[in-house]
């Protein structure tokens, strides 16, 4: 039986990135100071507008053009932080077994997003 979503946090996409969100967060930390206005600033920043973007999006569902935009926003920071997580592995700062399980969840994620931008008819108000 499915659990009726009665917020943003109730999505199961919003869970899967915040917790991505939080994995990167305490990755972070071992990255190097020279990198704190750079690569973790950025990676932090697009991890986290993934959530707050799908949160946006599921509170504009009474608007179907302004809900897509804000889905496709999430979907192309969850790309973004895709590409920190390459640098990241070039640059020696995650391993490659951390590295792959994010880039997966993020597939995973995109794809969530994608399918819900598909069937904006069915979540809008």
């Amino acid at each position: 039986m499915k659990k009726r979503v009665r917020s943003h946090e109730d999505l199961e996409v919003y869970q899967m990135a915040f917790a991505a969100a939080m994995k990167i967060f305490t990755l972070t930390k071992n990255f190097p100071k020279e990198e704190t206005y750079s690569l973790t600033d950025q990676i932090r920043r697009s991890s986290r507008s993934v959530c707050a973007n799908s949160a946006e999006g599921f509170r504009k569902r009474r608007y179907k053009a302004a809900m897509i935009a804000k889905y496709s926003d999430a979907e192309t920071e969850a790309a973004e932080t895709q590409v920190w997580l390459d640098f990241a592995l070039t640059c020696g700062y995650l391993n490659r077994e951390k590295h792959q399980i994010l880039k997966q969840e993020y597939d995973f994620i995109i794809g969530k997003l994608v399918r819900i931008i598909k069937d904006a008819d069915n979540w809008t108000l």
